[in-house]
Order: C-alpha cells, then sequence, then structure tokens
C-alpha cells in the first residue's frame, strides 16, 4: 500500500511538472505572437492629403464662434489630432471620452471636427463636457481629408504634415496613430505587410 501512495504521488508531481512546461511553451508561443502580429490599426482608406503632405490651412469656426484655422503651421510645438465625429454617429459618442482622456495621456492636442447643425454639435459638446473651443463645425475640413466614414481621425505635426489617419473605432486605434508616426510607417498595416515579408520563406533558393 505503502509503494502504490508513493507511485501515486510520483505521477501526480510528473503531471504537474508536465503541466507547468506546457505552460510556460504557452506563455512562450503567445508572446511571439505578439510580438509578430500588431494591434489591429486605424484604417486608412488612402483619400486626401497623404501621409507626408503638409495639410493647407483651412479657416474654420468654433463653436462658441471664434475663428480658427485647421492645417499648416500652428506655431506650436507637440502634435495635433483631428477626431471627426457626428451626434448622428454611435460609435462617434462613445469614443469621445476614450480620444480626451488618450490626449490628455499622449499630451496631445485634440480638436473635433463636425459637419452638422450647430445646436446638435453644441448640445454633443455639453453632454461630453467638451470646450465649445475645442470644437469646429466644417464642411469644408471634412472635404479636405476626404471623411466618408466616422468616426475618423488624423494626426498632423506642428507644421500641418499629415502623419497618419484613418477610420477608428477604440483606443487601440487612436494608439495605433501614434505607433505608426514612431515606427516610421504610413499605418500599422504597413508594419505588418513588412513583417510578413521579412518571415516569409525565400521562394526559389534552392535547398543544400
Amino acid at each position: 500500500m505503502d509503494i502504490l501512495l508513493i507511485i501515486n504521488e510520483v505521477l501526480q508531481w510528473l503531471v504537474l511538472a508536465g503541466l507547468g512546461v506546457a505552460g510556460l511553451a504557452l506563455a512562450r508561443q503567445v508572446g511571439v505572437l505578439h510580438v509578430r502580429v500588431a494591434p489591429a490599426g486605424a484604417l486608412d482608406a488612402g483619400r486626401g492629403p497623404a501621409l507626408g503632405e503638409i495639410a493647407p490651412p483651412i479657416p474654420a469656426t468654433t463653436l462658441d464662434g471664434k475663428a480658427m484655422v485647421v492645417g499648416g503651421a500652428s506655431g506650436l510645438p507637440g502634435l495635433r489630432l483631428l477626431m471627426f465625429v457626428s451626434p448622428a454617429c454611435p460609435l462617434c459618442k462613445g469614443l469621445i471620452p476614450v480620444a480626451k482622456n488618450f490626449a490628455a495621456a499622449e499630451r496631445v492636442s485634440l480638436l473635433f471636427v463636425g459637419d452638422d447643425d450647430p445646436a446638435a454639435l453644441k448640445a454633443m459638446a455639453a453632454a461630453h463636457d467638451l470646450a465649445p473651443g475645442s470644437f469646429v463645425n466644417s464642411g469644408e475640413v471634412g472635404q479636405l481629408f476626404e471623411v466618408d466614414k466616422l468616426p475618423h481621425a488624423v494626426l498632423l505635426d506642428a507644421a500641418g504634415t499629415v502623419l497618419s489617419k484613418g477610420l477608428v473605432n477604440s483606443r487601440e486605434h487612436l494608439e495605433s496613430l501614434i505607433n505608426a508616426h514612431e515606427m516610421g510607417v504610413a499605418h500599422v498595416q504597413d508594419y505588418v505587410k513588412t513583417l510578413g515579408q521579412r518571415t516569409a520563406p525565400a521562394v526559389g533558393v534552392a535547398a543544400e
């Protein structure tokens, strides 16, 4: 009986050790996949000013009636994020507080852009505690960047250069705009393609 108990104890320890090894192997594989597969990024439709181009300055008016220029050189250091939203867009309403938190964390200047009835935009701004001076109502700005789906974001530098842009619906998408700029690629999808080209086996190479 004692021998059976000892054998049972040993088998239990062997099973636990095997599970531990399997867990470590799984964790390592997950880490490899995390490195190789970038998070979903903002989807760029390729419309409007191309990445690397300077967005021309467009006169606009904030919700409190003050004149503002969107695009072009800002005269201030730092990045600028344009968020195109609409009161009729449910995703926009959910993303506004996320964008505010993201901009504060990344120290990015945030400007909301709408093209709607002024009263509806003012109600939207009030519901999300947005300063009227941080929101412009301008169809011309949307036309410049050829925005056809919302919510849409454009990242500009101080000179007005388009750094990254695309359709966004989560904080991860917003973060991908910064990541793409820091990695020197157009958007995260470009990074994934480049990664795939590096990891793909060479074609036509004779086996040794």
